[in-house]
């Protein structure tokens, strides 16, 4: 237990939300969290179920998503380790309003509000460093409205492949390893699966790309990134 105890300390000790946390503070929001190890496939929750805490992911991925009426499945956001979820909802007592779903056998760690709203009465620099991890997300999510709204499909699909791509690539190859199945990426850049395939085959055909499975070689970053203009 004591040894548990330890390794989840360790792991919150890693997040940038705790990197200001005392031993002392470490032990206590240790005590609030509950380590999950969720298979792939599985639903970590389902849109509707009450949102008593946040979610971190120590490592695996985990997509949240929504139905529409027509049976199809709209992609929110893809979440890695490192990252969490579920924060903003958490202090306005309202269900989800999305379901969440390991795409890869995961371990995440989920911290009751009930220890957050502890910390944040000892300590309100908790509560800053919330709110700029919030205002992050609030970016990130204006940023996808725009392209929805102002960008072609075509322009989608390549800022997702330069996205981590450093301004100073130039001409030389670059490899980019596909975070999810093509389907899920698809959605969550608002394109069915057959357009995001044809996208990514008229890049090929223009010598911009090679595509080799989950892997995608830009053969020249500054071409491509040309082509969002």
């Amino acid at each position: 237990m004591a040894t548990a105890k330890a390794k989840t300390q360790t792991f919150l000790a890693r997040l940038p939300l705790f990197q200001e946390a005392t031993p002392e503070d470490l032990d206590r929001i240790a005590a609030g969290t509950t380590e999950q190890r969720v298979p792939k496939g599985q639903l970590l929750f389902q849109r509707g179920d009450p949102c008593l805490g946040f979610h971190v992911v120590i490592y695996g991925q985990v997509k949240l998503a929504m139905d529409s009426p027509n049976g199809s499945e709209k992609v929110i956001d893809l979440i890695g380790p490192g990252h969490s979820f579920g924060e903003a909802l958490m202090f306005t007592d309202r269900a989800y309003v999305v379901f969440a779903q390991a795409l890869s056998d995961s371990l995440l760690l989920h911290i009751s509000k009930a220890t957050i709203d502890a910390e944040i009465e000892r300590d309100p620099r908790l509560a800053r460093r919330l709110i700029a991890g919030l205002s992050m997300r609030l970016h990130g999510l204006i940023q996808d409205v725009e392209a929805y709204s102002l960008r072609s499909g075509m322009q989608r699909v390549i800022g997702y492949l330069l996205r981590d791509v450093e301004e100073q690539a130039r001409a030389a190859p670059v490899r980019v390893v596909l975070d999810a199945n093509k389907g899920v990426i698809a959605s969550r850049l608002n394109l069915t699966p057959e357009h995001f395939s044809r996208i990514l085959s008229d890049l090929a055909h223009q010598s911009l790309i090679e595509v080799h499975g989950s892997e995608i070689r830009i053969l020249d970053a500054d071409r491509l990134r040309s082509s969002l203009n």
